[in-house]
């Protein structure tokens, strides 16, 4: 054993099957995260297993050379796969850029005026940066469609928050609907008209899904290396097996619709998705400034609610109850904003 994973010549089942109990490909791994999930009471075994992979994964990073190729031992879920950028088929350095540059828009081509990408740079950092790139673009692409429903007041029927006799906790929380929400005015006032407990919910999932994205060990249960290792930026690993508690869909591709896709037409939907979240990344900027009364072409004249607080805050005066909220609150008032 070597940090908690075998020695190397141990036989390894060839794939994951986790239904209800956790299957691994290396049973004495196996074996040693279910003797301390075993232990735990029912509300906290989900915990524990999460704890436990993210220390398996910590102890197979360790063992990974600098060049980031696979380790030796393989990864702890599957049979070691060898993908590292010596073999990664995904843009390494300038010349790669260029070339996709070219690919995702023939016309501009490659335009990098701060000269991020040059001969010193890094496949490290040049996966990264694509990764950042796709990932801010897709949570664009989201929050301007948002910002579009929310500015023309469309909501859901139901509640946000109501009262449940169950507990005391919960036994006099008011009734708010989303129609409350949407009444608060511009969509950065809807954010700030929340119910405390519903931001900290929100922040829980989107923190929960960062997470699970860049956990090694769920990529390479889908055969994927990590960005910045070789692996293909902005690919979203499954739930499916990855935890007790079954996740009936995935994050990305929920329905499946990309697998019957061939792969030039896989290709030609991830360019076209590089250039809408550009797109996107460009029009929510545009939004959000507009909405703090900045002159922004085009938009001028289409009515935009003003929002009145601050978009880099996640919290408001409302929120003090939370630790370090009322001081953040005075910060920012002695520099002339309000939250």
């Amino acid at each position: 054993m070597v940090n908690g994973l075998p020695a190397q010549g141990v036989v390894r089942a060839p794939t994951i099957n986790m239904k209800g109990d956790l299957v691994l490909a290396d049973s004495q791994l196996q074996a040693k995260i279910m003797s301390v999930v075993d232990a735990e009471p029912a509300r906290t075994k989900s915990a524990a297993m999460c704890s436990q992979m993210a220390a398996a994964n910590l102890d197979r990073l360790r063992l990974e050379d600098e060049e980031g190729g696979c380790a030796p031992l393989g990864p702890p879920f599957t049979t070691p796969t060898g993908i590292g950028w010596d073999v990664s088929s995904e843009p390494k350095n300038q010349a790669d850029m260029i070339d996709l540059a070219k690919r995702l828009n023939p016309v501009v081509g490659f335009w990098d005026p701060l000269d991020i990408v040059n001969d010193d740079t890094s496949p490290e950092t040049i996966g990264w940066f694509r990764h950042a790139e796709i990932k801010h673009g897709r949570v664009a692409m989201a929050g301007f469609v948002g910002y579009c429903v929310h500015a023309n007041g469309i909501t859901f029927p139901w509640n946000i928050q109501t009262g449940l006799a169950q507990t005391s906790l919960t036994a006099n929380l008011p009734t708010i609907s989303f129609a409350d929400i949407s009444a608060a005015g511009a969509p950065g006032d809807m954010w700030d008209a929340l119910p405390t407990a519903a931001k900290l919910q929100i922040i829980l999932v989107v923190g929960f899904l960062e997470m699970h994205g860049e956990n090694s060990l769920a990529l390479e249960a889908d055969g994927q290396k990590h960005y910045v290792r070789g692996g293909k930026p902005g690919y979203y690993p499954s739930f499916q097996g990855r935890y007790p508690h079954p996740v009936p869909l995935d994050l990305w591709d929920p329905f499946g619709f990309t697998k019957k896709l061939s792969p030039e037409r896989k290709e030609k939907a991830l360019l076209a998705e590089v250039n809408n979240g550009r797109l996107a990344m460009i029009g929510i900027f545009g939004l959000l400034s507009a909405s703090k009364g900045l002159i922004v072409p085009g938009l001028d004249g289409l009515g935009l609610a003003r929002y009145g607080g601050e978009y880099m805050s996640a919290f408001t005066a409302a929120d003090t109850s939370l630790p370090f909220v009322a001081d953040m609150a005075k910060n920012i008032g002695a520099y002339g904003y309000t939250l």
